[in-house]
């Protein structure tokens, strides 16, 4: 009688340990679930960081119960009020060479974290004319050539000036490429920095040229659509790379802070995922190590470029074509997470 007394008490006292670790477990997922909360994304006016945008909107709200809302990014804007504001609290694709050194300063001080400094491969920023082009003027070899010669690349409303076509105000590149406009002295070899407004602008500006089989000179980045799509050749400077201290102390920065800027290749691109230090901490180490594990590789991420060109698809319809047709992602998140997702998008 004692014996089975015994055998009782000690399956009683199992099944309350087990119910115990149960409601533990229940109550830690749920937890970690309600603690992400509101979350703003910056949503940038580029087609890779609009698609990534997306993609974590989706992931954070279906995966772990966020309450997402999409700001409009632009790089430095988008910086400023991260540093000054904490607000958004992610920016998935932030080219830091703008802003490097103010950027340092708060991983520094520890107001904005890299959630990951890589999450897309093969970038790269620079200047590039058409395939044609470059095949038709094989003298063309740097960039140090292509200003010999303005009478190639006549600008439309002056077509005495040779055009070269920057990056629309609000990007980061747009201070790089009017400072090296500058040090390259091209308005006296008679050249016109072109703002294209957006960057509709500036891929209609590449698409109109090359439908027309015209020469084209300006600013572009990888990977994306329009490089391939275009057969757009990357041109060396012809110069070496001026170096971190000058780049960051005044090629980056605006005229006024920078007075005397010196030729240069372009540095090498670098891009992070960037957090403020509320977000990091209260969204917790999962969603952190999604963020940490989100690379896309230059495979995908030019796939679905091309997609969203020939479709005219914005980020939410590219972002929910990458899910259901690119697995890469599910290894970024748990299959609980996977599944979550997916039923979602069914």
């Amino acid at each position: 009688m004692k014996m089975k007394m015994k055998m009782k008490m000690k399956m009683k006292s199992k099944l309350i340990k087990q119910s115990v670790l149960v409601v533990a477990l229940v109550f830690s997922a749920n937890s970690a679930y309600a603690a992400c909360g509101d979350v703003q994304i910056a949503e940038w006016n580029w087609a890779s960081g609009e698609l990534m945008a997306n993609v974590d909107k989706i992931i954070l709200e279906e995966g772990w119960g966020c309450n997402v809302e999409m700001i409009p990014g632009a790089t430095t804007t988008t910086f400023a009020s991260m540093n000054e504001k904490g607000q958004p609290h992610i920016a998935g694709e932030l080219w830091i060479n703008a802003v490097r050194e103010p950027l340092n300063a708060a991983f520094d001080a520890g107001t904005l974290h890299s959630a990951n400094g890589n999450p897309i491969t093969g970038l790269g920023e620079g200047w590039w004319i058409p395939g044609y082009t470059a095949e038709a003027n094989p003298d063309l070899k740097t960039v140090l050539d292509i200003l010999e010669r303005p009478d190639l690349f006549p600008d439309a409303e002056d077509p005495s000036k040779g055009a070269f076509v920057g990056c629309p105000a609000g990007w980061g590149c747009q201070l790089v490429n009017a400072n090296l406009f500058r040090a390259f002295d091209m308005e006296a070899k008679g050249w016109k920095l072109v703002d294209p407004g957006s960057q509709a602008g500036l891929d209609g500006s590449m698409t109109k040229a090359v439908e027309r089989s015209q020469n084209w000179f300006g600013y572009y980045w990888a990977p994306t659509a329009m490089l391939g799509k275009n057969n757009m050749v990357l041109i060396p400077f012809g110069v070496p790379f001026v170096g971190s201290e000058h780049w960051d102390g005044c090629i980056v920065k605006s005229e006024q802070e920078c007075d005397d800027p010196q030729p240069s290749a372009w540095t090498e691109s670098e891009v992070h995922t960037v957090v403020t230090d509320d977000f990091k901490n209260q969204a917790g180490s999962e969603v952190m190590e999604y963020l940490g594990k989100r690379v896309f590789s230059a495979e995908s991420m030019g796939t679905m470029l091309v997609y969203m060109l020939d479709n005219q698809a914005g980020g939410v319809d590219a972002a929910t074509e990458f899910l259901l047709t690119d697995p890469i992602w599910e290894s970024w998140v748990s299959p609980e997470i996977v599944e979550k997702v997916k039923a979602s998008l069914n």
